[in-house]
């Protein structure tokens, strides 16, 4: 019997489709689910009943969304994915990965502990604090507030002055604040870097005549060339080592004055704008090191 895995996602996007083709034809049984259908259930020995799996457990696990949720919703889903990995399931990405990415605070924080540039932040709750921080700092030019659990460019707002802060209830009272990197534009321009299992798969830069450069925004996909590339990898293995990331989209920003700026860690990415100006097939490359991930595992298995 083929061994399972499991590919979760809220909805069935190409993403979805091409992994799933791909782990077929590696020789897998692939089951695309919402995450939140599996619970956590103690008449089976697995202690979590997962549609389709009668009590057992898959042999990998590709998190493509967690979806959105209640607080108790969130972290009873997290606390799925922790389990699974508790129980010897490679999980694509980890619950601490997945954890360590949505919160864009700590992104932040773990790639300035790990030395890389990146620019300088500020998060606090309450708009007292916010005020406060936005005097400090906006001598400097202006600050991009973003919502900490956001991501396709939504909600980013750019701070020029203190009275641009929103309102508390606007921003469930938590403030991420980050320095505007000033670049040529428009257009505007940044990179979009793809690791997996400790290799970059591809890159692009993202080009949109806003400086919001979000493909789910309009901006357009081009090729990365010449020796910024090395530059680009060697930026984006790091942040993903300091993270914690099997594989992830990073986003790294060039200012003006020549510098590359590592702005966020997304381990749920989509790349069907990468996938449009790299020759490899992205999701070939994801299920081939998910399964060469698993497969010492798999051959220490008893046979039945």
């Amino acid at each position: 019997m083929a061994e399972t895995i499991l590919i979760l996602s809220d909805r069935a996007d190409r993403q979805v489709r091409q992994l799933q083709s791909s782990l077929e034809r590696l020789g897998f049984s692939v089951l695309a689910l919402h995450l939140a259908d599996i619970a956590f259930d103690t008449r089976f020995a697995s202690g979590m009943a997962i549609p389709g799996m009668d009590g057992a457990l898959p042999a990998g696990v590709i998190v493509r969304s967690v979806s959105s949720g209640s607080f108790e919703a969130i972290t009873r889903r997290l606390g799925i994915l922790h389990a699974l990995a508790e129980s010897g399931v490679a999980v694509w990405n980890s619950a601490k990965a997945i954890e360590r990415c949505v919160d864009k605070s700590t992104t932040t924080f773990l790639l300035a502990h790990a030395g890389l540039p990146t620019p300088h932040t500020f998060a606090v709750e309450t708009l007292a604090h916010a005020r406060e921080v936005a005097q400090r700092e906006l001598g400097h030019g202006p600050l991009v507030l973003k919502p900490l659990f956001g991501s396709q460019g939504k909600g980013l707002r750019l701070i020029r002055t203190v009275d641009d802060l929103p309102a508390p209830q606007d921003v469930d009272d938590v403030y991420y604040l980050q320095r505007y990197v000033a670049h040529a534009g428009p257009p505007f321009s940044d990179y979009r870097i793809f690791t997996c299992a400790g290799e970059v798969l591809g890159m692009m830069a993202r080009r949109a005549e806003s400086w919001v450069t979000n493909m789910a925004k309009g901006a357009k996909a081009e090729p990365v060339v010449g020796p910024v590339r090395q530059m680009l990898e060697s930026l984006a293995l790091a942040a993903s080592a300091a993270i914690g990331t099997d594989f992830a989209g990073i986003d790294i920003v060039p200012a003006a004055d020549g510098r590359l700026l590592v702005l966020e860690v997304n381990s749920m990415p989509a790349w069907t704008g990468l996938q449009s100006v790299v020759p490899v097939r992205i999701a070939d490359h994801v299920a081939s090191a998910l399964a060469a991930r698993i497969a010492p595992a798999l051959d220490e298995r008893p046979a039945a």
